[in-house]
């Protein structure tokens, strides 16, 4: 019975050893001191800006990247008919960079081929600068965050080290200990941030390019047309 109940106490002091042990994110957060939360704070609300930012320049980069395969095709036999303004009214009809960028030529048919090309080129400037609308803040996330993530962990350990300098050198080291694991959850949750930032912006810049790539394609395929003899 003796080793019996000797077992069953060493079991129990295993649970509340494990129990004691086990931390959870939130108690990290929280026990760090008001300096962690405010900076733990902030970094939760560069995510959040980061993450709609992402999502949203997501969909409109979907968006501007759908066009009828047929539209080169239909643009082409208006501007060879010369239904120039049976082609405008299409290009006005489709909500795509493509489309108004084909417009813009449609509507400066009959003058030189270089100004045709400018006002494309000029209009393909806008567009591109629509996309890319706001996506630069990803970029300052990505590369702010894991900075004030750090800054948090410096303040940290800088606090830490003052109770020791404080108390003659007698502060616990299991104080001392806390602190500082503690004080490192800013820089975890600001490289967090950082990388989805990061990888958020990367695949969003790629996005772009193939969008940017179509309608380089695109114009210089309508600009091949009005080359075309009659």
């Amino acid at each position: 019975m003796a080793l019996l109940q000797d077992l069953v106490n060493d079991a129990q002091v295993g649970e509340v050893v494990s129990e004691e042990k086990t931390l959870s994110v939130i108690d990290l957060i929280f026990n760090g001191g008001t300096g962690s939360i405010v900076i733990i704070s902030v970094l939760f609300a560069m995510l959040a800006v980061a993450l709609y930012i992402y999502f949203e320049r997501l969909l409109a980069i979907k968006a501007a990247s759908k066009i009828d395969k047929n539209f080169m095709n239909q643009i082409r036999d208006h501007v060879m008919n010369g239904k120039l303004e049976a082609a405008k009214i299409l290009c006005a009809q489709t909500d795509s960079p493509v489309a108004r960028l084909t417009e813009k030529g449609v509507s400066r048919i009959g003058k030189p081929l270089d100004d045709i090309n400018t006002a494309i080129e000029n209009a393909g400037t806008l567009e591109v600068y629509k996309l890319e609308k706001n996506v630069n803040i990803l970029a300052t996330v990505a590369g702010a965050a894991p900075m004030i993530g750090f800054l948090g962990t410096v303040i940290g350990m800088i606090l830490a080290f003052h109770q020791m300098a404080s108390s003659g050198g007698q502060a616990e080291m299991g104080a001392l200990a806390s602190g500082i694991y503690t004080a490192m959850t800013t820089t975890v949750a600001g490289l967090v941030v950082g990388i989805i930032a990061y990888m958020g912006y990367n695949h969003l810049v790629n996005r772009t390019d193939k969008v940017v790539h179509k309608m380089e394609a695109n114009a210089v395929e309508f600009l091949d047309l009005l080359n075309e003899p009659v």
